[in-house]
């Protein structure tokens, strides 16, 4: 992980200077217990299946270009993905590493087999980051029917 004080200073100011959206703690929906929720992941690590279409420059640093996701299927193995998410000031040992450090399917497998969750969705999700969230928010809104059509109650969200 790159740290601030290893990056540019400008850079650096820029990103302690940035505001940090607040959240209100409370759900904003009912649902049923944990262990009975089927759940979904969605990252913001720029992943996708090597035979998929990579992500294009984000668009924070090309203005106007759409925000979009790769659907990643829940069989998917760590050899299946690829991350186009590449930057100067991002890096990418940890995926490499283990996977699951930006897309933990194999510890949601677990919590299932175990019966902490109630299982899986069919699909995930990834975004690409370094984008402005309100330029993902149409890319979101075209997302939701996808999860409420896979009868997710539950997503896990993964910020990279």
């Amino acid at each position: 992980m790159t740290r601030l004080e290893e990056i540019d200073t400008d850079l650096a100011a820029a990103l302690r200077n940035m505001p940090c959206p607040e959240f209100s703690s409370q759900p904003w929906v009912e649902g049923p217990a944990l262990s009975q929720r089927r759940i979904a992941i969605v990252s913001t690590a720029g992943l996708h299946r090597s035979d998929d279409r990579p992500f294009s420059i984000p668009s924070a640093a090309a203005p106007g270009m759409p925000a979009d996701y790769r659907v990643i299927p829940s069989q998917c193995t760590a050899n299946d993905l690829v991350m186009s998410h590449v930057s100067t000031n991002y890096d990418r040992t940890g995926f490499q590493q283990d996977w699951n450090v930006v897309f933990p399917l194999d510890r949601l497998r677990e919590l299932a087999e175990e019966g902490v969750i109630g299982n899986l969705a069919d699909f995930h999700y990834s975004f690409m980051g370094a984008a402005d969230p309100k330029d993902l928010e149409p890319a979101a809104r075209r997302l939701a029917p996808l999860l409420k059509q896979d009868q997710v109650d539950g997503v896990l969200l993964v910020p990279v």
